[in-house]
């Protein structure tokens, strides 16, 4: 049997949630097809958005170790052949690789016959996909399965909560031609912190989650505001200050850097001023060239 499966491409830490929010948005994502057979696991193609970087080899590909996590959960000895559609860049920012492994674990659910698998089970299965490429953490993950903004509040055991945004937003997100791996940019971070700092970023990521619950646009305003990551990972973005500048002069609610960068996001009121936000965006990375998206909150998550 076969199925394929779409992961949407999200915002990880949404400004102060380090590794705990995490903002689903549409119309960009990753596409996994699954084959399941007897003989070994395999990839069968990789096309799309950087597709010449994303590994070959099934031991060290994110989709295919997600979906064989989940056949074996299940206790189903066979494995996949899997051919993956990249929508999303490689070490962007965007959750590229917590959507190959969203995809890919679901995809071999529907393939095994499974039409509603469980979203503790995917995100279970997708975080071992994680975990080989960038580290066991669900911010992506979560938002990947579940869509809209989500608190991952525990990764053992695991525990995602899924958080209704009232108002219909829309998110900027503009991606630099520059690389940072989640890796080296989770490296540069302090393992302690000065408690001031700490208390005002748990205010901020507390104020910031009620805000989309409740619309309010004041608030994402006065709360999108990262304290912890932010200035130590700005400098690794060309221009960064100048592009959250002209994001908020253009009417985003606020800006910040998308999971580990370099992908900027802003959070809009709606379609027309996400456009003009990415439109600035972009004109203020200057020489670097750069590639834009605005989209809604993906009200769903993987399909």
């Amino acid at each position: 049997m076969s199925a394929t499966a779409f992961a949407p491409g999200s915002v990880g830490n949404v400004g102060p949630g380090f590794d705990v929010l995490g903002l689903a948005i549409d119309g960009i994502g990753d596409t996994a097809t699954v084959i399941l057979r007897d003989g070994p696991a395999a990839i069968e193609s990789i096309t799309g958005r950087d597709a010449e970087l994303v590994p070959l080899d099934p031991q060290l590909n994110a989709a295919v170790i997600a979906a064989i996590a989940f056949l074996r959960a299940h206790g189903d000895n066979r494995n996949p052949l899997v051919a993956i559609e990249k929508g999303l860049p490689l070490s962007g920012g965007l959750g590229g690789s917590a959507a190959s492994s969203v995809a890919g674990a679901y995809a071999a659910a529907r393939a095994m016959g499974i039409d509603d698998p469980k979203p503790v089970e995917i995100i279970a299965a997708a975080l071992e996909g994680e975990a080989a490429v960038a580290g066991r953490h669900l911010d992506n993950i979560a938002a990947s399965v579940l869509g809209g903004l989500t608190i991952s509040r525990s990764v053992d055991p695991l525990d995602a909560v899924a958080v209704a945004v009232k108002e219909p937003w829309w998110v900027a997100v503009v991606t630099p031609n520059v690389r940072i791996r989640t890796k080296d940019a989770r490296s540069i971070l302090p393992m302690e912190w000065e408690r001031s700092q700490w208390v005002q970023q748990m205010a901020n990521t507390a104020a910031l989650t009620y805000a989309f619950a409740s619309g309010d646009g004041d608030l994402v305003r006065r709360s999108l505001d990262d304290r912890y990551a932010e200035p130590r990972r700005a400098s690794l973005i060309p221009h960064f200050h100048d592009v959250k500048r002209a994001a908020v002069l253009a009417g985003a609610f606020g800006c910040s850097i998308s999971g580990s960068g370099p992908t900027v996001f802003a959070i809009a009121e709606n379609e027309e001023v996400a456009k003009k936000c990415a439109t600035a965006m972009q004109h203020a990375f200057g020489e670097v060239a750069s590639t834009a998206h605005h989209g809604p909150i993906a009200k769903k998550g993987v399909r």
